[in-house]
């Protein structure tokens, strides 16, 4: 099996969907893959060039209005057959999330601190605004039961990632609501 350098697998995945080109890999990232794993532009383009390398995509160069010329990147049979390798394998490491909220909620000391009431505020107008759109995305790509039997892993992840948010919302106004009175 080949390193297990992730953002392979979700170009390569995403390239199994359809031919994108760089731009549309990217977008995927601001969009739907963005929700669940974060990737620069500076590093798909790199990426691409290695799987072409390695015989896992190639491209055919598209015109679009007079003359842009655009890479479309294909998925290969290879690379298809590493992709199937990769989604078959186990995941058995649970990974930690990088949250750098919860890395500063760590070091306070007290519910006393004067900090924590704004932190936890800041987050819950964050998270609910996170919670709105998921709930706004579930209903425009899903809105039949069939178009999620379609797609229905990223169905379940879009469920999941509301079921997160919504947990998240619910803790923060729990935390906020059991913090002592300034008074007290």
């Amino acid at each position: 099996m080949a390193q297990k350098n992730k953002l392979q697998f979700i170009i390569l995945g995403l390239l199994n969907q359809q031919p994108l080109t760089g731009y549309d890999l990217t977008k995927a990232f601001d969009d739907e893959i963005g929700e669940f794993w974060q990737a620069q532009h500076s590093q798909i383009y790199p990426q691409l060039k290695r799987l072409e390398e390695q015989g896992y995509v190639t491209h055919e160069i598209t015109v679009s209005g007079e003359k842009l010329e655009k890479k479309l990147y294909h998925v290969t049979t290879t690379g298809r057959d590493l992709l199937h390798e990769w989604i078959s394998i186990g995941t058995p490491d649970l990974t930690a999330t990088k949250d750098e909220f919860i890395l500063k909620l760590y070091f306070i000391q007290t519910n006393q601190d004067p900090r924590l009431r704004e932190m936890l505020t800041e987050q819950l107008t964050l998270h609910t605004a996170k919670l709105t759109h998921l709930q706004q995305r579930l209903e425009s790509v899903f809105p039949k039961p069939a178009t999620a039997k379609q797609h229905y892993g990223h169905y379940l992840i879009l469920q999941h990632a509301i079921g997160r948010e919504t947990y998240y919302v619910d803790w923060l106004k729990q935390t906020l609501q059991a913090l002592p009175k300034k008074s007290e």
